[in-house]
C-alpha cells in the first residue's frame, strides 16, 4: 500500500492490502498521525493482496474506487482468489465508481500523477508517474530485478515485455520505481540488468 500527500494535506491511497485488524489500525495511525485527509482510493491493479482493504478503506473515509476499466474482471475475482487462499474475513470490495486511463491524471492536492496504461501481470494495470517527484507507483510490473507474475489470469508474457521495454523504460533514468513488493529500484538500474530481456 502506497499513501501520496502534498502540502494541501489530501492524499490517495493506493492498493490498500490491509488484512490484518493491526495493519488497518497502523494505516488509521499513521493518517491521524499526519493530519492527511484520503480523498481518493485507487488500485494499480485488482488481484487479491492489492485490494484486501479496499471495502475498510471506503467505508473508513467514505471513498469510492477508481480502477482501469481492463480490470473489472480482475477485481470480480476477489472472492474466490480470498477463499482459494484462506482469506476467511476478506471484506467484499466495492465496485469501481469510475475508471482511470492514459487520457487522464491522478490528482490529488495541488499534485498530478501521470497515469501509464501497462498490462501484462493483469490486463488492466495502470501505474502512478510523477515527472517533478521523479518517481512511479508501478504496482507489479517492474521489481528490483524482476517483474510481475505472467501466469495468472490475465497475465501475458510478452505483453508484460512490451509495457516495461516501451513503457517503463521510457520513463528518465533516475525516476526512483516504487514496487507493488519489496524494496524500490530506479528506472536506469532495470534497463541495465533485468532479465525481463531475456523474455
Amino acid at each position: 500500500m502506497y499513501i501520496l500527500s502534498d502540502e494541501t494535506n489530501e492524499a490517495v491511497i493506493i492498493d490498500p492490502g490491509c488484512y490484518e485488524r493491526s495493519e488497518k489500525r497502523e494505516l488509521v495511525e499513521y493518517i491521524v498521525k499526519n493530519g492527511l485527509k484520503p480523498v481518493k482510493l485507487v488500485n494499480t491493479h485488482c488481484h487479491l493482496d492489492h485490494i484486501l482493504g479496499n471495502a475498510f478503506v471506503a467505508e473508513t473515509y467514505g471513498l469510492e474506487l477508481g480502477i482501469h476499466k481492463d480490470d473489472v474482471v480482475t477485481l470480480h475475482m476477489g472472492p474466490r482468489s480470498a477463499h482459494m487462499y484462506g482469506f476467511t474475513a476478506y471484506q467484499l470490495s466495492p465496485d469501481p465508481a469510475y475508471f482511470l486511463d492514459e487520457t487522464q491524471k491522478l490528482t490529488v492536492g495541488n499534485s498530478s500523477l501521470a497515469i501509464i496504461f501497462g498490462p501484462g501481470h493483469a490486463p488492466g494495470h495502470i501505474a502512478f508517474f510523477s515527472a517533478e517527484d521523479k518517481f512511479v507507483i508501478n504496482g507489479d510490473i517492474l521489481f528490483r530485478g524482476s517483474f510481475g507474475r505472467y501466469d495468472l489470469p490475465g497475465g501475458d508474457v510478452k505483453i508484460l515485455k512490451k509495457t516495461i521495454v516501451e513503457k517503463m523504460f521510457a520513463l528518465p533514468d533516475d525516476t526512483v520505481v516504487y514496487c507493488g513488493h519489496g524494496p524500490e529500484t530506479t528506472i536506469g538500474q532495470e534497463k541495465k540488468s533485468n532479465p525481463i530481456y531475456e523474455y
